[in-house]
């Protein structure tokens, strides 16, 4: 009788371990197994095995996205510029090369003849070249601006609680992020904008930012990444703000290397009208001054005639 007891209270125990065995910060990842083990499909034969106490590197993500959006089940759904060499992902996503603990390689093709090298974000901050170009390290993102707007709400947003209330649900909604990381909150009521600087000492390694601002991204464009799907919403006062808006810039410790290869049409348009208009005028003082050199030698010349 003992026995049959011990045996249907460990198919029980086995039961609720394995009703336990799931992922909450991936909702797209398949667990199993006792102990549980949990993976997300990054090819139609290759499984990447997650650390779910944490938030996913982003690297992971992002190729689990891209293969997910060709079966067909998933796609990538006013404070301007922190510093000069702030930037944004122009790009979008791209199906990267990861290193075994999720960082981004710092040379990426997606699958082509045509590479470029990346930050710790995954986003490219030199032209694209060929295959010889030269990534020789991975250049760190130490700071990043949200720039964010939240939907209306019935009563006025208490500024000086905005900047505690958004660290404590950073804290909260992303693995225990450090909230004193949020150095500067700014707010415009008019245009319902906050814009959040969230930083790290130069150096430190240990934080990485770009996987908390890709959650927040999946939070507020598209739909959360998390398994319980509550989106970012930080608590001010008594009432939540709902984002309906994202922009981030990346800041990294070394400045990117953009040429004029990278501006956009317009913008070289511009340049071009610029130095035309420049060398026009330019040939006008010429041909002016040689008008004016040309009627100087002839009045000259009539005045010696009489002689």
């Amino acid at each position: 009788m003992n026995i049959w007891i011990a045996l249907v209270l460990t198919a029980l125990a086995a039961g609720a371990s394995a009703q336990d065995c799931s992922c909450n910060t991936m909702k797209w990842a398949t667990c199993d197994g006792n102990p549980c083990v949990c993976y997300l499909m990054i090819g139609d034969t290759q499984k990447q095995t997650l650390n779910c106490s944490a938030l996913i590197p982003k690297c992971f993500l992002m190729k689990a996205e891209m293969y997910r959006a060709k079966k067909g089940l998933s796609v990538r759904g006013v404070g301007g510029k922190p510093v000069e060499t702030a930037f944004v992902d122009n790009d979008g996503i791209y199906d990267p090369e990861c290193e075994n603990d999720g960082k981004f390689k710092a040379k990426q093709c997606n699958n082509t003849e045509e590479c470029w090298c990346v930050n710790s974000a995954g986003v490219r901050r030199t032209d694209k070249g060929d295959k010889s170009i030269k990534c020789d390290k991975l250049v760190e993102t130490y700071w990043i601006r949200l720039q964010l707007t939240h939907k209306k709400v019935n009563s006025s947003v208490d500024k000086n609680a905005l900047k505690t209330a958004i660290g404590q649900a950073i804290k909260n909604r992303y693995a225990s992020f450090n909230p004193d990381m949020v150095k500067e909150v700014e707010y415009d009521p008019d245009a319902r904008m906050i814009v959040v600087d969230v930083k790290k000492p130069i150096g430190e390694r240990n934080t990485d930012l770009t996987q908390m601002a890709y959650y927040m991204e999946k939070d507020v464009k598209v739909l959360p990444l998390f398994k319980n799907e509550a989106k970012f919403a930080p608590l001010v006062g008594t009432q939540n703000l709902e984002m309906e808006n994202i922009l981030v810039y990346y800041v990294d410790e070394e400045a990117p290397t953009f040429t004029m290869k990278n501006l956009s049409g317009g913008i070289i348009a511009v340049i071009v009208v610029v130095v035309l208009a420049v060398i026009a005028g330019l040939l006008v003082l010429f041909f002016a001054k040689r008008r004016e050199k040309q009627r100087y030698n002839k009045a000259q010349q009539r005045e010696l005639d009489p002689m």
